[in-house]
């Protein structure tokens, strides 16, 4: 029997800086099969990078990450595990695409797990998102007077960061509506 869970979107945001990490909260996104219509991180292909470590940096390859999901449970236990005042760390500062609630281990969910949005969006995840420096630095930003922060982001977000997803099919996702995960075995 395929096991199930069920979340909701508590927050849409879109990263169309390119030089930047920080993404901006909407309160819908359309979808279409090469991701987030205007964030960065859309398109069939990508060049690879310091995650791609199998070809020279640059390479033209197909896209695993059009879109990051992360957890509010998950995100609520970093801001908590790195000892600041603060209820989660914010999506934007990682520069997620969806917060989701209702799921507190969403980054040990396996690839090829489906999520599928009450409004017809389908996502299939590819892979786990590590933390990295960029992240890091972004939060820092909003904690100047803790410098000893570096090591302990990374460490608390190690297994907290979200997944990465490709679409499998596409539409719109607005803030509040439901999604409906299928685990893959």
């Amino acid at each position: 029997m395929t096991e199930e869970l069920n979340g909701c979107v508590i927050g849409i945001y879109i990263a169309n800086d390119p030089n930047s990490i920080l993404s901006n909260s909407i309160e819908k996104i359309e979808v279409s099969l090469e991701g987030f219509t205007g964030d960065k991180h859309s398109g069939w292909t990508k060049p690879s990078d310091g995650r791609t470590k199998f070809y020279p940096r640059g390479t033209t390859i197909r896209n695993s990450r059009q879109v990051s999901i992360v957890s509010e449970e998950e995100l609520g236990e970093v801001a908590r595990l790195i000892k600041v005042d603060i209820v989660i760390v914010k999506p934007e500062w990682l520069g997620a695409n969806l917060l989701i609630g209702g799921i507190p281990n969403l980054t040990g969910l396996k690839p090829n797990t489906r999520f599928f949005f009450s409004g017809g969006v389908v996502l299939l995840i590819t892979s786990d998102n590590l933390p990295c420096s960029l992240m890091t630095e972004e939060i820092m930003k909003h904690f100047p007077d803790r410098p000893e922060l570096k090591n302990e982001i990374i460490s608390a977000a190690m297994t907290r960061r979200g997944l990465v997803a490709v679409v499998e099919s596409p539409g719109i996702i607005t803030r509040n509506e439901k999604v409906r995960v299928v685990k893959a075995r």
